[in-house]
């Protein structure tokens, strides 16, 4: 069966123009350039620290494949994941695994 990653993060203060600008320009494009099914892409309506998106993954094979062939990259390694932490807290990341229920639209 198909899961999501809820994907909830904390962006610095002062970043978030920065941080959209790099996740709709560049991480987002990129990812799915790899495959990667990205459902949503949201900011806080007044919490100006909250960004949330969403991926879906039909198997957890498929899901492993998917971080090797973005996350293991030159790519990435160089351009894109040293930019991460000048916006984000990582550590008040938050990754939840969620499974559509019978009735949802998202199964």
């Amino acid at each position: 069966m198909a899961f999501y990653e809820l994907r909830q993060y904390k962006v610095q203060p002062g970043k978030m123009n920065a941080w959209l600008k790099i996740m709709e320009e560049e991480i987002i494009p990129f990812q799915v350039s790899k495959g990667m099914v990205i459902c949503g892409s949201f900011r806080g309506e007044r919490d100006e620290s909250a960004y949330i998106w969403l991926r879906r993954f039909e198997s957890e094979e498929e899901r492993e494949a998917l971080y090797k062939a973005v996350y293991e990259t030159d790519y990435w390694k160089t351009k894109i994941g040293p930019r991460v932490p000048d916006c984000l807290d990582r550590e008040a990341m938050v990754v939840t695994r969620i499974i559509p229920t019978a009735k949802s639209t998202m199964r």
